[in-house]
């Protein structure tokens, strides 16, 4: 349904948002530091010359805040596009088709020099232009367990996807079966 690139860019984004704090349920702040920063960008893959200094932690915790309303607007699509709009914007997105790698040409929002949160905020947002013109802003999805506060994308063929990766499916499954041996 998506490209390689949107689904990418939704996914880290939704792990980015899964990283932050929440006091409701306890979930612990996953980018405490530079060095879990750099962890992330290396997991995803994120390419060229990143420099990430400490003043940078603060950008993209405050990124992750506007990507989490991304899906806290999942139902409202003038809403969606309007921040959408807005994060482009403010990522100063000059799309081209770039090739490094063992990349075929695919799709970059910006150039080598810029700062990882800004990318942060480019690369989601180009993403949910895809998703948009789709009309499929209903797989952008809060986890279903009550206990969590996390996102998911679902990219699942019949739209079944109902928890982030956190464990959330599997301690429930746990729950219901222990409650039925009970």
């Amino acid at each position: 349904m998506f490209s390689y690139d949107t689904r990418s860019a939704l996914a880290s984004a939704a792990d980015l948002v899964n990283t932050a704090p929440d006091a409701r349920t306890g979930r612990y702040e996953r980018l405490p530091d530079v060095a879990a920063l750099r962890s992330f960008v290396e997991r995803w893959g994120w390419t060229g010359p990143i420099p990430l200094r400490e003043d940078e932690l603060d950008r993209v915790h405050a990124v992750r805040r506007v990507l989490r309303g991304l899906w806290d607007l999942a139902g409202d699509e003038a809403g969606t596009v309007d921040l959408v709009n807005r994060m482009l914007r403010d990522a100063a997105v000059l799309p081209q088709l770039v090739r490094h790698d063992d990349w075929p040409y695919h799709l970059h929002g910006w150039n080598d020099g810029t700062p990882i949160a800004e990318r942060f905020l480019a690369e989601p947002a180009m993403g949910m232009v895809d998703v948009v013109r789709a009309d499929a802003l209903d797989r952008l999805r809060h986890c279903a367990a009550p206990d969590c506060a996390g996102v998911l994308v679902d990219f699942s063929r019949n739209s079944s996807r109902r928890f982030c990766d956190d464990g959330c499916n599997n301690r429930l499954n746990v729950a219901a079966y222990r409650a039925r041996r009970a």
